[in-house]
């Protein structure tokens, strides 16, 4: 058993309250006790006899320290990149025309199929490193690159895997065949459909956590969804779907209908769409830097006012952003959403929580993962301004993280 003491810290944001002059007390993986540093108990029955006793004592300096955060809606298992057609795109090009230069979403299946697994590897765990240096202890990870039964379950086991090394976030896998429909599978898209609900019950031996299906316009139609998701939940899988085009596709109605975990991006949907959303008490996944990108805005401020739970995801895509750093999308949600730093916070932590499905982190709760990030900062409000803050320190699961 270790026990570890982080004192003398500036400014402590719990998820619910803010202390000044805490501490926390964690024993090996979980928060044993937190708060003001005045009321620290001398002993802990089950974790200490005598608080002089504790195994590691770190100062913190008077800094900001905050929950690990939680990316809620990544994609990061691919290979190659998409930097020709990203600067295609921001000249004007169209998508037939990228298309026609090699460039869009089939460029990308292409190459990942085509990489060995070694350096597939390699290239995934620098990513997920990248997010767990920037603060960020939990990461939703979706497949979807390689739109093949053996592609998707063996990155499903990649994440997996990844998970359990050293210095590594933990990871949500989410399992995303339905992200398009191949091209060997032209002309037979139901053939497509019916596979990937084939493919959910191995997708939940492999390790997977969810099933997500991308309901849009050009992707998979709401009735297409209905089936993959039913088949998911069938085989353990908790739903979440990509509720990204216009309310006419009834994606995020689905997803209320469906009782999925989250429903991810949501630039379309109406009053009536969020209405529903929090009658069935599905979390709102929103993502700022791919709202900016596409020039659509999902009502969050609606969602919020109607009660729903909001998480923020990066939505780091080889062909979208490649964003590693929550901070960063703090900020954007913040300076785009019009979110305050509180409600964006939030939404990068407890919101992000309940998205996952994962009440054991979050917040700076006793019997909670001890998940922490000690900024370079000595207030909440430095998210907004720098864009991209820096963490000076991260324990995960009550261990520092080595840079």
């Amino acid at each position: 058993m270790t026990v570890r003491l982080l004192t003398n810290i500036g400014r402590l944001w719990t998820g619910s309250e803010i202390w000044s002059n805490a501490a926390i007390l964690t024993q090996d993986d979980k928060i044993a006790w937190v708060g003001p540093a005045a009321e620290l108990p001398a002993s802990i029955p089950g974790v200490i006899e005598d608080i002089v006793d504790v195994d590691h004592v770190e100062n913190l300096g008077g800094g900001l320290v905050t929950p690990g955060l939680i990316d809620a809606h990544t994609h990061p298992v691919y290979a190659g990149n998409r930097w020709a057609e990203l600067a295609m795109r921001s000249g004007g090009s169209s998508s037939t025309e990228i298309a026609a230069a090699g460039g869009g979403m089939a460029s990308t299946v292409t190459v990942t199929r085509g990489t060995d697994p070694w350096t597939l590897c390699n290239g995934v765990r620098e990513r997920l490193r990248a997010w767990l240096l920037a603060g960020t202890t939990t990461i939703e990870a979706k497949t979807g690159y390689h739109l093949t039964r053996d592609g998707e379950l063996a990155d499903v086991r990649l994440l997996r895997s990844l998970e359990d090394e050293p210095n590594m976030p933990r990871v949500h896998v989410t399992f995303l065949a339905a992200h398009a429909v191949p091209p060997e599978y032209f002309g037979r898209r139901h053939d497509y459909v019916d596979a990937v609900g084939n493919w959910c019950a191995d997708a939940r031996a492999a390790g997977a956590d969810s099933v997500d299906v991308y309901c849009d316009d050009g992707r998979f139609t709401e009735r297409e969804a209905r089936w993959v998701l039913g088949a998911g939940r069938a085989s353990g899988l908790l739903p979440r779907l990509h509720a990204c085009g216009e309310t006419r596709n009834g994606a995020a109605r689905l997803a209320a209908e469906m009782g999925c975990a989250s429903a991810d991006l949501l630039h379309g949907a109406d009053d009536e769409d969020v209405a529903a959303l929090a009658r069935a008490g599905v979390a709102a996944v929103v993502c700022p830097s791919t709202a900016i990108e596409t020039g659509r805005t999902p009502p969050v401020r609606a969602l919020l006012d109607k009660g729903v739970a909001v998480a923020l995801g990066s939505d780091h895509t080889p062909g979208g952003n490649g964003i590693t750093s929550m901070p960063l999308v703090i900020a954007l949600a913040v300076s785009y959403f019009g979110l305050s730093v509180t409600e964006a916070l939030r939404a990068a932590t407890i919101g992000g929580a309940h998205a996952l499905r994962a009440s054991d982190r979050g917040a700076m709760v006793r019997g909670r993962y001890a998940d922490i990030v000690a900024w370079d900062a000595d207030h909440e409000g430095s998210f907004a301004w720098s864009y991209g803050l820096k963490p000076l320190r991260v324990w995960r699961g009550g261990e520092p993280v080595t840079g």
